[in-house]
């Protein structure tokens, strides 16, 4: 429970849930069809049982549908998360470059960090500081306040 100013605490696997929405939203926006389970586990990095295994809890969480052997894709709700993953991401590069000067080749491993930890306090004071960019410094375009995917 929050007291004092401080953040709630963040709910156990809330990080790899976010991981692997942003993933099947970035793969899935590249090509149509559904996002496989091979795709994802080579993009993330981590064997395809665990892949499998955190397919199937964000199916049961309503995030995604995943058909197994077919493939996933993401609900609604689990595209609403991913662009939020993907729009704290992509306001932090811009303002890790523009805001504190860090070269642009360091802002992306930086912002896969942080992009699980901002406040949405601090995600408007980012955007409002930067005059709510379109862009973020690769040229990426950034998703809006209203979570709709950004316009290429």
């Amino acid at each position: 429970m929050a007291t004092g100013g401080t953040s709630p605490r963040r709910a156990p696997g809330t990080e790899a849930i976010e991981d692997y929405a942003k993933a099947i939203y970035t793969v899935s926006s590249k090509r149509a069809g559904p996002v496989t389970n091979g795709e994802l586990a080579e993009r993330l990095g981590v064997a395809p049982g665990t892949a499998t295994s955190m397919l199937k809890r964000l199916d049961d969480l309503g995030l995604a549908e995943y058909l197994p052997y077919k493939g996933v894709t993401l609900t609604p709700a689990g595209e609403k998360v991913a662009l939020e993953v993907i729009r704290h991401h992509r306001l932090i590069e811009a303002y890790l470059s523009e805001a504190l000067g860090m070269p642009d080749d360091r802002v992306h491993e930086e912002a896969e960090v942080l992009e699980h930890y901002i406040s949405e306090e601090l995600e408007l004071l980012m955007a409002a500081k930067l005059g709510e960019p379109s862009h973020d410094p690769h040229g990426t375009p950034i998703p809006g306040p209203d979570l709709l995917p950004p316009v290429e």
